[in-house]
């Protein structure tokens, strides 16, 4: 398993979750969780540093160095809660292209955000979160529809690990076409003809609206 965080979200845990101040100069960084061989992690440290994939590599030796490792990344989403509203995206994206959303956002968004980002290189599962003083539909109306049809566009998920739910219900069209949508709520009528298995979540409600 691997992390990514980006330095402007170092950079609100030193702020909010007192971070060593010395860690705030991190940049981008990332954490490698396995069953490596040892050599292996060295070599892939090694060839990374050599292409200038990262800048420096640190090798836990024992729970106590990979818990700070972990505080790090575990710490973010409640620091970003404290610095004020968040908007948050659970999105599976090629993993080539990743970075290109975070950077892109905070392009768009100017000084008015604070645009975080943490994710699993994996799998390409990128935790997207949007920082602001306050809640504010102005911003909102920048970050969507942009961040799924970006995604859609990339050819990634709308949703990763944490499911489409009740908020994402109505936006499923922007990950899978209508064809595939209709066969999903076909395929729920037969097994939940009543509609009360997991009601509202994961397809538009108005599917199973009845005439």
């Amino acid at each position: 398993m691997v992390k990514v965080n980006n330095a402007v979200g170092v950079k609100v845990l030193v702020h909010w979750a007192n971070l060593a101040p010395d860690e705030a100069t991190w940049e981008d960084w990332g954490y490698i969780k396995g069953q490596f061989l040892e050599e292996k992690l060295d070599a892939f440290l090694l060839h990374s540093m050599e292409n200038d994939l990262i800048s420096d590599g640190v090798v836990a030796q024992d729970i106590t160095q990979a818990s700070s490792c972990w505080h790090i990344r575990e710490g973010m989403p409640e620091a970003l809660m404290k610095a004020g509203g968040v908007y948050k995206y659970d999105l599976s994206i090629p993993v080539e292209k990743m970075y290109d959303l975070v950077e892109e956002m905070g392009v768009r968004l100017g000084a008015s955000a604070k645009v975080v980002a943490y994710g699993h290189l994996g799998d390409g599962n990128l935790h997207l979160n949007i920082s602001t003083p306050q809640y504010d539909d102005k911003i909102l109306s920048q970050i969507e529809p942009f961040v799924y049809e970006w995604t859609s566009k990339h050819k990634g998920s709308i949703s990763a690990e944490h499911g489409l739910g009740l908020m994402k219900a109505n936006k499923i069209h922007y990950t899978k076409s209508p064809e595939t949508v209709q066969l999903m709520a076909n395929i729920k009528k037969l097994l939940d003809p009543n509609g009360i298995l997991n009601p509202y979540k994961v397809l538009p409600p108005s599917l199973f609206t009845k005439n």
